[in-house]
């Protein structure tokens, strides 16, 4: 009889411990590491979807950077559409998309950063605001690098205008 109670112990063990080994729940993928997202080209071709350069936290930065120079030189302006990456190179161009409401901008890389461990990219303020980061400081989203047009120059939409309308007048 004990043998029977301690081998139904063992069992019921094995198998709560194997459900605790699951996936992480939504509170811990949060903190889940930001690096690069292979890519496979097999699925590419496949769904016709591509993956993304990175997923994860995004911060951004503001009025106290006004008119500092950036890693590349360019004073910083808030209410432009640039962004602080710490590899990508200075002049290029990503999507980033706001995953809780799926809002994306397209950006140039003009700093390098963010400084704070755990954050993929730092956007300006007007960068924030298109992706309608409201009063969140952060917000998990996807990188997609942004390829030149094959023409002489590159030629990029403008994405928005998010300056002040004050300013505009």
């Amino acid at each position: 009889m004990q043998g029977r109670i301690a081998h139904g112990l063992m069992i019921a063990l094995l198998i709560v411990g194997l459900g605790a080994a699951q996936g992480p729940n939504s509170s811990e993928a949060s903190s889940a590491p930001t690096s690069p997202v292979p890519s496979k080209p097999e699925a590419r071709n496949q769904t016709g979807k591509h993956q993304p350069y990175q997923v994860g936290t995004a911060s951004w930065y503001g009025e106290y950077f006004v008119g500092k120079p950036t890693a590349s030189g360019e004073d910083f302006d808030m209410y432009d559409m640039t962004a602080a990456h710490p590899t990508l190179p200075l002049g290029s161009y990503v999507r980033v998309t706001n995953l809780r409401n799926g809002k994306a901008v397209v950006v140039k890389v003009n700093d390098r950063g963010p400084v704070v461990p755990g954050r993929i990219i730092d956007l300006s303020y007007g960068a924030a605001q298109a992706l309608q980061f409201e009063n969140r400081g952060l917000q998990r989203v996807r990188l997609d690098l942004v390829k030149p047009r094959t023409q002489r120059r590159a030629v990029y939409e403008t994405v928005a205008s998010n300056y002040p309308v004050a300013e505009l007048r």
